[in-house]
């Protein structure tokens, strides 16, 4: 890694094991010969003074959207903002440009640029018209969408608040959603906080502190992320459960097309979860990690992770590593020291157990499918739905490794890489202009979206006088009811299995054809605006619970290593990211 710049921020770089692990949040870009570790929801810092930029606007983040030229007050020059630096990024502002027809209008010289400027800035207007434009029609259709699945509950058409009670329903929901948002920002913030001097945040963060002594202790790190995907499986499809309407479900005289969409098909249920749950939580828990982690909900979490990895429930996706690391070659590095005996024989053991109990999960979600016992819509042949079952597995899976795979394949010289034509597309379509941030977003949208349509599918319902699958008794069919097999099916063979296959053959992964339309989806995704709202609740969010960046508890780089941070940290600064719709926009 190379030495960073003074304007660079404060944040370090996460270890090689975050390529591996797949932290959504945080990932690596090549900026000409330095590898960088960046993150799509990070605000830009002001130039000025250092600080993170909280209560400025990014006018001019909208002019490079809109293709703007502006000139630099000090040299009078035109610079256009979607030129290149030879690297493919965009120069860097002056922090003295302004727009055209400003001041910088001096500098010109006639009245046709003088046009053309006002020109820019008016499409500059328009743009942040229309991004603003985003924020309000997301934030209308979140409400609308909450609305249409609480007027479900309350009026018993959903299939918990049917068959407990509705306000048990409502308030598990939240319980849900709050424990999701809690997991998807903690894991980036117990991983980003790997190479921090704990030392620095002892006393102002105890919890936070014990969160990471506990997590970054070992081998813990992988033992927490395999626990914690898991968990954020299940709860995925218990907030299913919550808001899945009932046959003949109608709220609010809402058109039969509205309730079809939204409630029928889980549009409604989908994007509050995406919304709420995912991105909201990620856009603070990017600059604010040791104020989000520093909450005893996060230690249960953390806590809650180990229990589910230490059970052996997911210990055979080890088996995956070990082959697939004998197929390559490749020792499995640790920090650890070697087991004992007795701890090869409890390894092997659960591998053992985790192995029959994935075969049994996926048995009995293929045979509800085949019965017409699983929640897949009306009308699908059985032969259909299971089919649409493992498309869905191989989609999530894809999506899942691929990331790891493109970061990958950063290292390969171009000329290697090019003798693989589809790799290389797939890379220069994630990597060019600003894909990578709208990549990043787009897939978490298209990631929950599937999981909550694999989460209907593998529920398991048996109609009233039909007798239980393969005979099981009333309390262990209620279990399964739950969706804890489809849950272990979609962590295991949708999830971890493909992330182990992508850090081991790159290559060979992103020459996939069908990688091309995902990234092409995902791009659209973020782009429609759909998910906006999710800028203007991490505002609030971070304003009621008072975060602060963190260098306003660990200082600047300098402050840093004065207090005695290891050698070579200079190296590892986190480079400046393109931002989520930079965050600052909402603290002017």
């Amino acid at each position: 890694m190379g030495t960073s710049d003074s304007n660079e921020r404060p944040f370090d770089e996460m270890s090689e094991f975050i390529i591996t692990s797949l932290p959504p949040e945080a990932t690596i870009v090549r900026e000409g010969h330095v590898d960088a570790i960046i993150n799509p929801y990070l605000a830009d810092d002001d130039e000025d003074d250092g600080e993170a930029c909280d209560d400025e606007v990014s006018f001019e983040e909208d002019a490079i959207s809109c293709g703007g030229i502006f000139a630099d007050e000090t040299s009078g020059e035109d610079r256009d903002m979607t030129s290149s630096d030879g690297n493919g990024n965009p120069p860097a502002f002056s922090s003295r440009s302004v727009p055209l027809g400003g001041n910088g209008a001096a500098g010109m010289g006639g009245g046709e640029r003088r046009d053309e400027g006002k020109i820019k800035y008016l499409q500059s207007v328009i743009c942040a018209g229309v991004k603003y434009g985003k924020y309000l029609y997301s934030t209308g259709l979140l409400v609308f969408s909450l609305t249409l699945v609480f007027a479900a509950m309350f009026t018993d058409q959903t299939t918990m608040a049917r068959d407990v009670h509705p306000a048990f329903a409502f308030f598990f929901f939240w319980f849900l959603i709050m424990w999701l948002a809690v997991m998807e920002g903690g894991q980036g913030c117990i991983v980003g906080l790997q190479p921090v001097d704990k030392a620095l945040y002892a006393k102002s963060h105890p919890i936070a502190h014990k969160n990471t002594e506990l997590a970054h202790r070992g081998d813990n790190m992988e033992r927490f992320i395999a626990g914690r995907q898991f968990l954020v499986v299940l709860v995925v499809f218990l907030i299913n459960m919550c808001g899945a309407p009932t046959e003949g479900v109608a709220v609010l005289n809402m058109p039969e097309i509205v309730i079809n969409i939204f409630l029928d098909n889980g549009v409604a249920m989908i994007f509050g979860t995406i919304i709420l749950g995912n991105l909201t939580p990620q856009i603070n828990a990017a600059v604010c990690m040791l104020d989000f982690i520093n909450t005893y909900f996060m230690l249960f979490t953390s806590y809650a992770s180990f229990a589910i990895e230490t059970s052996g429930l997911l210990h055979s996706v080890y088996l995956v590593q070990i082959v697939f690391s004998k197929i390559t070659r490749k020792p499995m590095e640790s920090k650890e020291p070697p087991r004992t005996a007795g701890q090869n024989i409890l390894f092997w053991g659960r591998v053992l157990l985790s192995c029959v109990i994935l075969g049994f999960s996926l048995t009995i979600t293929l045979t509800a499918l085949f019965d017409g016992y699983s929640g897949i819509w009306e009308g699908v042949p059985p032969a259909a739905g299971i089919v649409i079952f493992l498309a869905l597995l191989c989609v999530v899976g894809i999506m899942e490794g691929m990331q790891i795979a493109a970061f990958a394949l950063l290292n390969v010289p171009q000329e290697e890489l090019s003798q693989h034509p589809i790799a290389s597309a797939n890379c220069t379509l994630v990597f060019s202009g600003k894909n990578l941030q709208s990549f990043l977003i787009g897939r978490q949208i298209f990631v929950a979206t599937c999981m909550f349509v694999v989460a209907r599918i593998a529920t398991v319902s048996i109609p009233e006088g039909e007798e239980n699958v393969f005979g099981v008794s009333d309390g262990f069919q209620n279990l399964i009811d739950t969706g804890l097999l489809g849950a272990i099916v979609l962590t295991i063979l949708g999830s971890l299995a493909w992330r182990i296959i992508a850090s081991l053959f790159p290559l060979a992964f992103m020459s996939n054809p069908a990688v091309y339309l995902i990234i092409t989806t995902c791009l659209f995704l973020e782009k429609t605006g759909l998910c906006s709202a999710a800028r203007l609740l991490a505002w609030i969010h971070k304003k009621v619970a008072r975060f602060e960046p963190d260098e306003h508890y660990t200082g600047r780089k300098t402050e840093r290593e004065g207090a005695g941070e290891s050698k070579g940290f200079e190296d590892r600064q986190l480079q400046e990211a393109p931002t989520f719709e930079d965050t600052a926009d909402f603290q002017a």
